[in-house]
């Protein structure tokens, strides 16, 4: 029988699970996204027998997004992970962003679609649901209460609301990313970002609560996150000029829409592209 490991951006958690893995979707959730940073959280499941923890265990955080609903990450580098807990009949349930390889299956639905984000089109064939499929008897959970006004400019924060920033600057440009850092950096298909200047991102509350960490090898990767949910958060980049904004962290509409996928030569072998957007290899030339 084959083992799909995974591992967070840091490397401090790693897991493995024994196939066929099953069930995977991409979840359009107010808090998968907040969690996430991005448009759409992808998670599979496995047996629980199958699944152990190869390191880490003792660095998982926990954040109890609704009643008895934990979101677990690492409390290193802030990446979603799993936390080996029931999550379906006999199954567990894990991002698919950080999995190593081909875990061997596929999304079969879009669900919670009705809670989609305004700056993202889903496109192609796969079955969507305005929550969860019918069949599971889960109870659909409220959506987040609305955090910034309807006018002005962007607003985001974080999924437990400890982290507030406003988008002052102009937008320069928005893209996803599927490098292998930024899957495992927000557990995810791909990062979704939107880059405006240094200066263009003001905190309104909680700067206190964010915590930094640096892919020691690369030159500027680098994610921020809320301690207390492990949401990403914009990242100050002064050396370059920049501020990066998670766009799945923004409480409204973002201000531009992607405009591109970048680093698709590294694209989970799971997800597929379904949009008409341009795709290049790596990084273009203007980044």
């Amino acid at each position: 029988m084959s083992t799909v490991l995974g591992s967070c951006l840091c490397g401090d958690v790693a897991w493995k699970v024994e196939e066929p893995l099953d069930l995977m979707s991409h979840c359009h959730c107010s808090r998968c996204r907040k969690a996430h940073g991005t448009a759409f959280a992808t998670y599979v499941m496995g047996r629980a027998g199958g699944f152990a923890f190869l390191r880490g265990r003792e660095g998982v955080q926990r954040y109890e997004s609704s009643p008895g609903f934990f979101r677990p990450f690492c409390g290193r580098c802030g990446s979603v992970v799993p936390d080996g807990e029931l999550a379906w009949e006999d199954r567990v349930a894990m991002p698919a962003g950080p999995l190593e390889g081909d875990p061997g299956v596929r999304p079969l639905a879009h669900i919670f679609v009705g809670s989609k984000a305004p700056w993202f089109e889903i496109r192609g064939d796969i079955p969507r649901f305005d929550a969860e499929p019918p069949g599971f008897g889960m109870t659909p959970l409220a959506e987040l209460p609305p955090r910034s006004a309807a006018s002005g400019p962007p607003r985001g924060s974080c999924l437990c609301g400890g982290v507030e920033y406003v988008v002052e600057g102009a937008p320069l440009r928005s893209q996803h990313c599927h490098c292998s850092r930024c899957r495992k950096a927000r557990a995810a298909a791909h990062a979704s970002n939107l880059f405006t200047v240094a200066d263009g991102v003001r905190f309104v509350r909680g700067e206190d609560l964010l915590v930094s960490y640096k892919v020691p090898e690369a030159r500027f990767f680098t994610q921020v996150f809320c301690r207390v949910c492990g949401s990403p958060m914009p990242r100050i980049d002064r050396e370059r000029g920049l501020a990066v904004v998670p766009l799945g962290t923004l409480d409204g509409d973002a201000p531009m829409r992607p405009q591109r996928h970048i680093f698709v030569g590294s694209m989970a072998p799971w997800y597929t592209i379904a949009d008409d957007l341009p795709q290049h290899a790596e990084l273009p030339p203007v980044a």
